[in-house]
């Protein structure tokens, strides 16, 4: 075993170390499927769940309902790190996945609005609430129980294994739905072929609980428990405590908030950019994504080795850096080599919305009850569903708002008119006219799409994600002593996750809307991510040589 002075184990692992990475990652792996169904199947679920409201508010509140998972995790965090510090890591992480498996497996039967109304979408954010529950206490539990069996020198290898199990998550989230989608149909999928890999979970669960059954508890836990050092009040000694408190601060706006805005740009947001704004089939995004994802996930292996020898805050902090300062291009990238027609039309022949400012909304809405019904509303609210690119033109107070494509002018119309209805059938009609004409694709032509340099896109994005999240479970680990380890890694991390990261899509999509260009949501990742690294560049220290045994 290394010594304490950062000199790196070449000891090979044991058996014993084998089985809790192993079972650890398994596990954690099925949770993180679960969680990610939702986000994968979103434009399902709101057909489904959400048809009760115009489709544009639907889709962001499915976007929002999925984000509702991730906005509980920080009480998660509280509820179970409190449960695992006090109880114990093992026992903790049971109660965990059997939450997160039957909430999963019960969307699977969940009626449609059609059938029980308001009473879906409520039933469905309450399940996702639960799977957030859940997650929050996992990936806190399943790091910190992973590390502290690791031999000092070979931390960030050992927990770069849970780093995996976020990507393998989804990995195998779109593999389940790729392979039904496949076998059954595009028609019965999307009729109800999409709620089987949610019933399918109830597999994953029985072998994730059996897994977890085997395992002992952590000995550094053991050894504190035998002692009698464990914390009788958790959550007032890490954040009631001022040392404590400012390195979970610190943790929070030095480390996890643009390492989850990175995170969920590249694995999440481009599936959205792709399938909503580029108009890719859901199919061969899927695939692409997939590709993208297996090529990249042993970069976590490798960045959280190489931050055993080099630091872990190097590596974070670069991978912050780079992302921020390649998102556009890399982006517009995408656009160039997944719908070229896209692209040609949109310079040949560009949108224009000539509209009174003081008429158009900043079209985010949460509950689904707002009608856009402005003359300014109307037409980016159907550019936007359509996902296009449009520039933003002031006119005098009062007048009724156009769109120009290309030379082409269509009028809108007031949406609280007698004859509204009459009325937007008209522009619809006109729009779509005015957009085939200027060589707008109404989707992505299969035989277009340049698949090598879109899967090496994805990857180059992949492979950010690998260098913010691959070392940074053992960061957080070392950052608190043991008493309160739990407690203290999993707030800010699912803060900066389940926040900062989990409201990205949702956030993304309503900035574009107000904006008309389609790259303007990349701002937020970039913002969040630029803040992260001065913070974190200024006054977060490198970890790697900590003892955790001592931090009792």
């Amino acid at each position: 075993m290394a010594s304490v002075g950062g000199q790196i184990s070449h000891v090979p692992m044991t058996r014993e170390e084998k089985r809790v990475i192993f079972a650890s990652s398994l596990g954690t792996i099925f949770e993180w499927y679960d969680f990610y169904l939702a986000g994968s199947l979103a434009a399902f679920i709101s057909k489904s769940f959400f048809s009760g409201v115009n489709p544009t508010a639907a889709f962001i509140f499915t976007l929002l309902s999925f984000a509702a998972g991730f906005a509980v995790r920080p009480f998660g965090a509280i509820v179970f790190g409190r449960l695992g510090d006090m109880v114990g890591r093992k026992y903790t992480f049971l109660v965990t996945i059997v939450i997160m498996g039957l909430s999963t497996f019960l969307v699977g039967f969940l009626p449609g609005y059609a059938a029980i109304g308001i009473a879906s979408p409520v039933i469905f954010i309450a399940m996702r609430m639960l799977q957030g529950l859940a997650l929050g206490g996992e990936y806190g539990g399943a790091a910190t129980y992973v590390a502290e069996h690791a031999p000092p020198g070979r931390r960030g290898f050992y927990t770069a294994w849970i780093q995996t199990t976020a990507t393998l998550g989804l990995f195998l989230s779109l593999l389940v739905i790729l392979g039904v989608r496949t076998a059954m149909g595009e028609d019965a999928f999307g009729a109800w072929g999409w709620r089987i890999p949610f019933v399918a979970s109830i597999l994953l669960l029985a072998v994730s609980v059996w897994i977890r059954l085997q395992l002992h508890e952590s000995p550094v836990f053991e050894r504190i428990k035998a002692e009698g050092k464990t914390s009788k009040a958790p959550l007032s000694e890490a954040f009631g405590q001022w040392k404590n408190l400012k390195v979970v601060i610190l943790a929070l706006i030095g480390l996890t908030a643009g390492q989850a805005v990175v995170w969920y740009t590249g694995q999440f947001y481009t599936l959205f950019f792709l399938t909503q704004t580029l108009k890719v089939d859901g199919s061969s995004a899927n695939i692409m994504i997939a590709i993208a994802l297996l090529i990249g996930t042993p970069f976590f292996l490798f960045f959280g080795s190489l931050s055993d020898r080099i630091g872990r805050k190097p590596i974070i902090m670069a991978g912050l850096l780079i992302a921020a300062l390649t998102y556009f291009p890399l982006f517009k990238a995408l656009a160039h080599y997944t719908n070229p027609a896209l692209e040609a039309a949109t310079l040949r022949a560009p949108i224009v919305v000539i509209a009174d400012p003081a008429q158009c909304s900043f079209q985010f809405n949460p509950v689904g009850t707002a009608k856009f019904t402005n003359s300014c509303d109307i037409a980016k609210s159907a550019l936007s569903r359509a996902g296009l690119n449009y520039e933003n033109v002031a006119a005098p107070a009062g007048t009724q708002a156009q769109i120009r494509v290309g030379d082409t002018v269509i009028n809108t119309f007031d949406g609280r008119a007698a004859d509204a209805k009459e009325q937007g059938k008209l522009f619809d009609t006109r729009l779509a006219g005015a957009l085939k004409a200027a060589g707008y694709p109404p989707k992505a032509d299969p035989s277009q799409i340049n698949w090598p340099m879109t899967v090496v896109i994805l990857t180059i994005l992949v492979i950010y994600v690998t260098m913010v999240y691959g070392p940074i479970a053992a960061m957080l680990v070392e950052m608190f002593p043991t008493r309160i380890r739990y407690t203290s890694m999993s707030l800010p991390y699912h803060i900066g996750n389940g926040w900062f990261g989990g409201f990205l899509p949702a956030t993304a999509f309503a900035i574009v809307a107000a904006r008309g260009n389609i790259y303007s949501g990349l701002w937020y990742p970039i913002v969040i991510a630029l803040i992260t690294f001065v913070i974190g560049m200024l006054f977060v220290r490198e970890t790697k040589d900590s003892d955790i045994y001592a931090k009792d």
